[in-house]
């Protein structure tokens, strides 16, 4: 693993804190057709060099990372290194993360769980521009999407810069509590917010709140 590469391999790099599954994720990705890890990494710190050195085509990224987590990283993947694509995996199929790393530029999203061979053939199609889901997960993008276009697109919005920074928080999967000491309030002020913005946008949860935002594009 992580030796020099041959012209025609697809170019995997994989971001991954439990060392024993980064192991056998690199090993596996080593071990299939066509298919190379120049890099394996417990932590997003210092991403752009990592990226940089290994020159993946695809990484697969780990949502929950110590330090810069997941989400945040496939932002920055995103911005910084537009021809590569980002397939997400995760342990469990959360829709406030899903729909975050959507917003943020993920290319596809797995859950860890996944079979091996399931994991190779999501690691190509994202090489190959598609877009793979685990069943659940697509089907809960679908029901969010469809709930969210019963709703008129003419529908006016008038959210407050605070409601909209606050927002855009949201969509990043932040916590209140991180919300709360990015914008230097307290809970109390972020939760009295959050209640205005689900009036606001006639929403129930944190959930409906994030896909309301990416297809009305509030923020």
């Amino acid at each position: 693993m992580l030796s020099e590469s041959s012209p025609q391999e697809i170019k995997i790099s994989v971001f991954e804190d439990n060392d024993q599954l980064r192991e056998s994720l690199g090993q596996l990705i080593d071990n299939s057709d066509g298919l190379h890890c120049t890099g394996a990494f417990a932590d997003a710190n210092q991403l752009e060099r990592k990226i940089a050195k290994a020159k993946p085509d695809v990484v697969v990224m780990d949502i929950d990372l110590p330090g810069m987590n997941g989400i945040d990283a496939v932002s920055i993947i995103h911005e910084k290194f537009p021809s590569i694509r980002v397939l997400m995996q995760t342990v469990f199929d959360d829709n406030d993360k899903i729909f975050a790393a959507i917003r943020a530029g993920a290319s596809g999203y797995i859950l860890k769980k996944a079979q091996p061979a399931k994991i190779i053939e999501a690691i190509r199609e994202t090489y190959n521009g598609g877009a793979p889901m685990t069943p659940s997960i697509a089907e809960k993008v679908l029901n969010m999407f469809r709930i969210q276009t019963q709703q008129t697109h003419a529908e006016k919005i008038d959210l407050s810069e605070r409601e909209k920074e606050i927002l855009t928080l949201l969509v990043k999967g932040k916590s209140y509590k991180m919300i709360a000491a990015d914008c230097f309030i307290s809970i109390d002020t972020v939760n009295s917010h959050i209640k205005n913005i689900y009036e606001k946008l006639h929403v129930h949860s944190k959930s409906e709140a994030v896909v309301k935002a990416i297809n009305q594009k509030l923020i």
